[in-house]
């Protein structure tokens, strides 16, 4: 593959194994290259500073600061880097100020590892396209302990408001 520039992704997240598990998804694109993580919001903002991530991977619900708060400060400085929202059991509330705060879009995390690579080349096709080119995994991955089969449907939370 000839890419002139790697999907840089930055993990943010309080559990470092829910860290470890997303870097080991990723890390079987050979178009995505993990730089960084961070275990709350305050981390996130000054990760984002220094690593410069095409998109950052961010939980809602961390110590310190927020991902919704983090994510806002972010887009606020960097609008050009995506950011995925993740979440356990994120209220509509929460999914909605996510959103608002300038989020792709919210993933639960229970279907994150079957929905997060094709959620990454959405929300940075909107971002920064010229980066998106279709990779399939190393077979390794699908191989390995620990990551779900990609046969299950995506439960991805929609991105849109209801009509009220």
């Amino acid at each position: 593959m000839t890419v002139a520039q790697k999907i840089r992704v930055l993990l943010v997240d309080d559990h470092v194994m829910v860290r470890q598990g997303l870097r080991a998804v990723l890390q079987s694109y050979p178009n995505i290259e993990v730089v960084g993580e961070a275990g709350n919001g305050e981390e996130a903002i000054l990760n984002a500073a220094k690593l410069q991530p095409t998109i950052i991977i961010m939980d809602l619900a961390m110590p310190n600061l927020d991902g919704i708060g983090a994510t806002r400060l972010i887009k606020t400085h960097y609008p050009q880097m995506a950011v995925l929202g993740l979440s356990v059991n994120a209220q509509s509330y929460q999914v909605d100020a996510m959103l608002k705060a300038g989020a792709f879009e919210v993933l639960t995390k229970d279907k994150a590892v079957d929905e997060l690579y094709s959620a990454i080349q959405r929300a940075i096709a909107a971002v920064q396209p010229i980066l998106i080119l279709q990779e399939q995994p190393s077979a390794s991955a699908e191989s390995a302990p620990g990551v779900e089969s990609k046969e299950k449907a995506a439960d991805v939370i929609p991105t849109q408001e209801p009509d009220i």
